[in-house]
Order: C-alpha cells, then structure tokens, then sequence
C-alpha cells in the first residue's frame, strides 16, 4: 500500500496511467522506483537521448562501466551499451506493473537514433537490434511519427514488437499512425499470430505547441495586426484544444467493425499519451497540461518537476473530452487571425527531430570526452 493516497492515486483511478519521463542509473538503484512506483502510482517509463545526455553528463555513475568496457567500441556502442542496460533493469523494475495490468502497462520506453527519422528500413532494423538486446517482453521501441515511422510501425507491430511512437504534433499525423497501427495488427492476425501481448502508444506532444503559438500571437501584436486583448484570450488555448481534437480522433477510430474485429482477437488500444506535459510559461498553472486532458485510456508522461507538482496539488477530473466545441472554436480563431495550425505542427516537428539529433551528437561527444579521460579510447565510426 502506499504510504499515502495522493493526488496522483486520482488520477490513476481516473483511467490515466502515469508514466515517468526521465531515467537515470541512480533512480534504478536500490528499492527508490520501486517505492516510487508504490507511493506515485507510477506505471511506465519513458527515455530519450536528451535524457540520456543529462544523466550521462552528471556525476560518476556510468564511469566503472564505461571503464570496464572492452576497447575499441566506438561512442555509440558504448551509449548503446549503458542504455539498454538501464532500460532492462528499468523493465525488471515494472514487471510486477505488466503482469498485473494484463500487459496494458509496465512499460519502459527505449528511443531508435534520430538519424533513422526518415529511413524506415533502418528504423526497422535497429527497432529489432534494440528490442533483442533487451530482450525483455515490456520494452517499448520508440520511432518518430514521421511518413516512414508510420511504415516501420506497420512493419514492427505485425512483428509483434511494442512501439512508442513519438514527436506527434498534428492530428492528421495521428491519423495516420492509427491507422498504420491497425493495418500491423491485421497484417499479425492473417499469419495468425497472437495480437494480446502486442502494445503501443501515441505520443502526442503538447505544451511546444502553446509555446509556438503563444511567440505567434505576441509577433501579430506587435505588428499591430491583432489586440493584446484578443491574443491574450488564445493564449494558452491551442496545445489542449489540439490534444483533445486528437483524443476525438482517437474515439472514433477505436470504434466501429474494423476495430471491433481485432479488438475481439485480443487487441489492445493503441492510446494516446501526453508528452511535453511541462509548463514551459510561469504564468500558467504548473499542471495545467496534466489537469486540461485526463480521462480513460490515455497515458501522461510527465517529468520529474511535473510530477511532483500534481503529486502536490493536482485537481483530478474528467476533462479531455469536455468542451470539444470550445476546443474548435479556439482552433478557429487562431486561423481567423492568419495562424496555420498545420504549419505550426509541421514546423515543430522538423524542430524536435533536430533537437534530439542535437542531444544525440552531443551525447555522442560527451562519452568519448568521458572515455578518454578515463585512460580509454574510442573507435571511430558507428
């Protein structure tokens, strides 16, 4: 039991599962996730190599393996080999989470290198390297909701992998990554394979799109093309009414004869799951994108500050399908006053797939610093 109800239980209890964006060895040490698990009601894990530059960065904690690591193993390798380390003992940690969910939850998500964004032949392949490396049932390969993510998620789930598939900003990329979900599954159940044990996720991001949006309507001021009064009443408005245009789409695509065939074989729900749930403006509520878009069947990957501030404070309710007329009416008006939705997301996008390429290279750069002055050397090359 834990040690004592909080507003985190309420949310849990709500339908949202409560995943922890942020992983590093020092959490995975000792019983800390596992009472963490017990007393936040956490159920996933999510990874990626902005994250893992951050913990490889701070401390000691990777040095004894990295020294230990046989030579002539180029950066990647070695990234590779603290990463899926962490991520295995991360997935032993929510094992009891899987197992208990009925394999709905429990999972730990690991993230293909941004480099294979727009290649889903590579993507495939180093999903497989990944989840064999693993090699354990909870793992959850992460792959960009780009044209060619969406082929590799076909492509993987009729393998019967688990796929994480982030950087969705747009709803019609969200379209399509259903529906590539669902053409896997259906590719899975022709060769007649068991679909139960096959899950994923929808990666939604939220808050970049408030901050993108909110930087647009204060230039329009600027340019005197729109009052400070009206751009202050969208502000803050679009991320939510975005997600929660998603969440429909997400309904209505889980409904009807396509789904209800698969669904009656055993399959899961590919849900939705809330990413860049951070406040990124201090003038809003710290929770406000947890609290704006709870309800059943959606995930909220939240990190560690976010947390603990709905952990705190956070007001459960069920809010991610109230007031879609509202949410429409604030996406309209945003096109009224000549911004694009579409070239928003598009925008934000092609921005997140060169940021983790950023942290990535950097990463990179920092373990080959870190090696060498550990009286190690790197080989060159991949």
């Amino acid at each position: 039991m834990p040690a004592s109800r909080s507003p985190l239980h309420d949310l849990h209890a709500a339908g949202q599962s409560i995943w922890l964006d942020f992983i590093d060895r020092a959490l995975l040490q000792g019983n800390t996730l596992a009472t963490r698990i017990r007393d936040e009601a956490l159920t996933g894990m999510t990874s990626n190599p902005t994250i893992f530059e951050k913990a490889l960065a701070s401390g000691t904690a990777y040095d004894a393996q990295l020294k230990s690591a046989a030579d002539g193993r180029t950066a990647w390798e070695l990234f590779e080999l603290v990463e899926t380390d962490d991520v295995r003992t991360a997935c032993d940690r929510f094992r009891a989470v899987y197992d208990a969910s009925s394999q709905r939850d429990g999972y730990v998500s690991i993230e293909v290198s941004p480099g294979s964004a727009h290649d889903a032949k590579a993507t495939v392949e180093e999903a497989h390297r990944l989840w064999k490396t693993v090699d354990r049932p909870n793992v959850m390969i992460k792959v960009p909701g780009t044209p060619e993510g969406c082929i590799a998620l076909e492509q993987l789930i009729a393998d019967g992998l688990n796929v994480n598939v982030t950087l969705l900003f747009a709803v019609a990329a969200h379209d399509r990554v259903i529906d590539a979900y669902l053409k896997g599954l259906e590719r899975r159940l022709e060769a007649g394979k068991p679909l139960s044990h096959v899950a994923s996720v929808a990666s939604f991001f939220v808050s970049r799109v408030d901050s993108a949006i909110d930087a647009s309507l204060d230039a329009l001021v600027k340019a005197g093309t729109l009052s400070a009064d009206r751009a202050k009443a969208l502000q803050g408005k679009a991320a939510i009414a975005n997600a929660k245009r998603a969440y429909k789409l997400f309904q209505d695509r889980f409904s009807g004869p396509r789904w209800e065939a698969l669904r009656s074989q055993g399959a899961q729900l590919q849900r939705p799951l809330w990413a860049s749930t951070s406040t990124k403006n201090p003038s809003y509520r710290d929770t406000i994108y947890v609290e704006e878009l709870i309800g059943p069947d959606t995930v909220n990957t939240m990190p560690p500050n976010t947390l603990e501030a709905f952990r705190d404070h956070g007001v459960t309710a069920r809010t991610v399908d109230a007031d879609l007329a509202g949410a429409e009416r604030v996406l309209g008006e945003l096109e009224a006053v000549g911004i694009s939705l579409d070239a928003v997301t598009d925008k934000l996008l092609a921005e997140g797939l060169a940021s983790f390429q950023k942290s990535f290279d950097t990463l990179i750069a920092g373990i080959e610093q870190k090696t060498a002055a550990l009286g190690h050397a790197v080989a060159a090359g991949r």
